[in-house]
């Protein structure tokens, strides 16, 4: 099948039509490293990491990037005497970088940071102002705006008219033609450091946020690539003005606009004033790694998801319920010649994931085969129960469950408390079976049992696993 998706510039379900056959040039807008990641940054890279894992799978070479914003009004307000902007800028990236890894999702083939690319934004901003849609401000600031009236095609990705939008709010009106210009390059201030400004054709400064995206995707990935990716808040303004600038210089730019679905906590946005942020560290020190990444894409991509603190439950058990099955079947078929058993993807799971990325649906599949393993292991069919490993277990890698990493259960207190509990009982019952007081034995197991542990006897061996 075809792999379709979901075009915002399009408003439709459109088939994937790769400028070079097999290639797949993807532009995610990535951080603004300005405050600690939260759930939303969480849930908009792990979408991404999906696709990209899927088109992978699919047999397309994907060269992915995810640029970094260094600069920009919030990193430099979050600057102090002892942590200059830069400091702050690198730090958090850092922070981000190790949530990323942490989820399992994938290092991007280059994550380029703002400040690495300001040659190519002078460059584009040249040509702008040649071709008549961008000015430099009459009042010695230094600033460059974009006219937004100089191209018609303004506000075609969100579908709004100009005068409709709101102001753009990233420099005093005065200095613009219209209020809704945007500012390509804004002059330095004297409250600024010397440190976060470059000299220009129009004088120091830095350059506006939209600007760099524009920039540094043309230069990693030309200027017409496949896939522009983003969260849903991109599409106005960030996303709206990068299509307006690059394609009012020439730039055919992105084939493909997606956007991701938002987070909320409690039915609300999370904001600093309502104090209701949930951060990355605060959520995955809460559970395993594996688990947070099976919530944040368990639902479909582009839809809303909302967190509450009994979110995860579902997915924890869900997620116990595949590795049940995969570890239950491994013992199972361990120096048989169902060993080795290889099997392709489900047709079904592959029809889910080239619908748009629908990956509940291919769960669905997922889980359906577990049943199936669990139900062939019961009646002690190995080839059929080795058939369904193979299968659950490329889906799984597909959906990068095994990838999280710091996921080992066996390195959580409570699970080595009650593994040293469980296998003191085991013990106890071998001692009793093997003095023929099978009273006892049995009795161990019914106890263990009721608190949801389930035995499952070898000739060598007893394994037991919690009973999702």
């Amino acid at each position: 099948m075809t792999v379709r998706l979901y075009d915002s510039l399009k408003a439709a379900v459109v088939d994937l039509e790769p400028r070079v056959e097999g290639q797949i040039g993807m532009y995610v807008c990535g951080p603004t490293v300005q405050s600690a990641p939260h759930i939303g940054h969480l849930r908009s890279a792990l979408v991404y990491d999906l696709w990209r894992r899927w088109l992978t799978a699919r047999g397309y070479a994907v060269t992915f990037v995810r640029n970094v914003t260094d600069i920009d009004d919030k990193v430099l307000a979050n600057a102090s005497d002892t942590e200059p902007w830069f400091a702050v800028a690198y730090r958090v990236e850092l922070e981000f970088t190790a949530a990323y890894r942490a989820l399992g999702i994938l290092p991007p083939t280059y994550e380029p940071r703002a400040t690495a690319s300001i040659p190519q934004m002078h460059e584009l901003i040249e040509r702008l102002i040649a071709a008549g849609h961008a000015y430099a401000a009459t009042d010695a600031s230094g600033d460059v705006y974009f006219d937004v009236r100089s191209w018609s095609r303004y506000g075609e990705l969100t579908r709004q008219s100009p005068d409709d939008m709101e102001d753009a709010g990233d420099a005093p009106a005065r200095a613009k033609r219209d209020p809704r210009d945007f500012a390509l390059w804004k002059g330095a201030k004297a409250d600024e450091p010397p440190t976060a400004r470059w000299d220009s054709p129009w004088g120091a400064g830095r350059p506006g946020w939209h600007i760099e995206c524009s920039a540094m995707a043309a230069r990693y990935l030309g200027p017409v690539f496949d896939i522009h990716g983003g969260g849903l808040d991109l599409r106005f303004p960030h996303h709206e003005n990068e299509l307006a600038q690059s394609a009012a210089a020439g730039d055919a730019f992105a084939r493909h606009w997606v956007h991701n679905g938002l987070v909320t906590v409690g039915g609300q946005k999370m904001s600093k004033s309502l104090g209701n942020s949930v951060f990355a560290a605060d959520l995955l020190a809460s559970h395993r790694p594996a688990v947070v990444r099976y919530w944040l894409g368990s639902a479909h991509y582009r839809s809303s998801i909302d967190y509450t603190p009994t979110s995860l439950d579902e997915s924890q058990s869900a997620l116990e319920r595949i590795e049940g099955f995969l570890a239950r079947a491994a013992r199972r078929i361990a120096g048989t010649r169902f060993a080795e058993t290889e099997a392709e993807l489900p047709d079904e799971f592959a029809a889910a994931l080239d619908d748009d990325l629908a990956v509940p649906q291919a769960l669905a599949v997922l889980h359906d085969r577990v049943r199936a393993g669990n139900a062939a292991l019961d009646d002690d069919d190995p080839a059929a129960a080795a058939r369904a490993r193979a299968e659950v277990a490329g889906m799984v890698a597909v959906l990068g469950f095994d990838a999280a990493e710091g996921d080992a259960r066996d390195d959580d207190p409570a699970r080595r408390a009650l593994a040293t509990l469980v296998e003191r009982l085991i013990d106890e019952r071998r001692t009793a079976r093997d003095a023929r007081d099978f009273a006892t034995a049995d009795r161990i197991r019914d106890d263990l049992a009721a608190a949801g542990i389930v035995l499952e006897d070898s000739p060598t061996a007893t394994d037991w696993s919690i009973d999702g």
